[in-house]
């Protein structure tokens, strides 16, 4: 969908489970199309290839490989690169193996926390020590599963920035995928990011954010949580505790010059749950906390 503004056009599409948006500093409705149709055909096709939830992606052939070799592409060879990275980096807090975690917490009214015995044994199925790939394939040990939802949709933001500077270098376009975001290139005139209000929040918003380059991500649990016998237990899991995380603010933003590096900052962050802050605080980026 295409709507025209005063002075730029706002396009959205669906994918990913958010919602998509652009908003492209042009008045002309050619070029907004043509930026609009690039970015939503994209994204589709890159869901189509990583999504956990579709028979036919790349991601369930990894997954259902029992332990065979998986061909892959160059992206994803970059994107197994960046989690091999995001492992090294965080000492094991971030794991693309982690996702079999999801099986045994539920984040919805009247759930409780699985038993110790439970996390045990879904911890037997994590460790991206364990994953071999090189720039051809993927070995997967049997058992364990993949999981890209941890940095699918900030490289989807990033990728699309990308590629609408490459189809119109001049024009500045903000990516918007569920409050992940990137620039395309930088803007003299900075667009003004509001952080989303949810009925879950009860204390005071931070103001607009100035953004007129590099990107935001942001990460919490204003959404999904649970909350049991007065702990609030947010839908980040510790990959090697296999606890969700609980004590850190419920939302956290954080800017980067890209959406990739804010993102892993946010979730390393509140990974640290009550030490969320002083975490990002070393950091050396802005960064806004909804408590």
């Amino acid at each position: 969908m295409l709507t025209q503004h005063a002075n730029h056009f706002v396009g959205r599409f669906q994918a990913m489970a958010s919602p998509c948006e652009l908003l492209m500093d042009t008045r002309d409705p050619a070029l907004a199309k043509s930026l609009l149709t690039l970015a939503a055909q994209h994204t589709w096709a890159f869901e189509a290839k990583f999504s956990r939830y579709r028979d036919d992606s790349l991601c369930q052939q990894i997954n259902q490989s029992r332990g065979r070799p998986v061909a892959i592409d160059a992206e994803a060879y970059r994107l197994l690169s960046f989690a091999d990275r995001c492992y090294q980096l965080s000492d094991g807090l971030f794991d693309l193996t982690s996702g079999v975690l999801r099986r045994i917490w539920r984040f919805e009214p009247g759930a409780m926390p699985p038993s110790q015995a439970e996390i045990s044994k879904c911890l037997s199925r994590i460790g991206w020590h364990r994953v071999r790939f090189n720039q051809q394939q993927v070995v997967l040990p049997d058992g364990m599963e993949l999981d890209f939802g941890g940095i699918g949709k900030e490289y989807a933001v990033d990728r699309c920035a990308a590629l609408l500077a490459q189809r119109s270098p001049t024009t500045p376009v903000l990516v918007n995928f569920g409050g992940d975001i990137a620039l395309s290139r930088p803007r003299g005139n900075p667009w003004q990011i509001g952080i989303a209000d949810t009925p879950a929040i009860t204390s005071e918003l931070p103001g607009p954010i100035a953004l007129a380059q590099g990107a935001l991500a942001t990460s919490g649990d204003t959404h999904r949580c649970l909350v049991h016998n007065g702990i609030r237990y947010s839908h980040i899991l510790n990959p090697k505790t296999g606890w969700a995380t609980h004590g850190g603010p419920r939302q956290l933003t954080v800017a980067g010059d890209s959406c990739l590096h804010a993102g892993l900052l946010a979730t390393l962050a509140l990974l640290h749950g009550d030490q969320a802050e002083a975490f990002i605080r070393q950091q050396d980026v802005d960064y806004w906390v909804t408590p």
